[in-house]
């Protein structure tokens, strides 16, 4: 689960994603992790708001930012990212990988209710990280029914 800084929308999607397989009793078929197109944040723990939004859910994370790498391309079977500036770096990044197996797509193609693009919720307020959760949720829900 990619974006920009993997401090706001990849770990509040990858927190999601985990919580359910972990309900469905099926974290021994997943591998779940998040990082960024961009170097900024790399070692930071998640936007404050982004931890408090997951709490108010019951979802604790310990994630820290990282750069996504050319293993990931080559080990991960899906890279699903938060909007089209994501989608064209990792497409772009992915040319240069050898070996690439990673279907990249975004996120927002599993929303049942159609919402393409998870905005990145940095410059809005908590109302717009809850935004950004519920989108997760929907389509973490939606990817997960489609691969189960």
């Amino acid at each position: 689960l990619v974006s920009i800084g993997n401090i706001c929308r990849s770990p509040i999607a990858e927190a999601v994603f985990r919580k359910l397989v972990t309900d469905e009793k099926l974290e021994h078929k997943w591998r779940t992790d998040s990082a960024a197109v961009s170097d900024w944040n790399v070692g930071r723990s998640p936007d404050s708001r982004a931890l408090s939004c997951l709490r108010d859910h019951g979802i604790e994370t310990a994630h820290k930012a990282r750069q996504i790498t050319k293993e990931d391309f080559q080990t991960f079977d899906h890279i699903l990212c938060m909007d089209e500036s994501n989608l064209r770096d990792l497409n772009r990044k992915s040319n240069q990988v050898k070996d690439c197996k990673a279907k990249i797509e975004l996120l927002g193609t599993y929303d049942p209710q159609k919402q393409l693009i998870i905005e990145d919720p940095y410059y809005g307020n908590e109302k717009d990280f809850e935004t950004v959760y519920e989108q997760c949720l929907r389509c973490c829900k939606a990817f997960l029914e489609k691969y189960h």
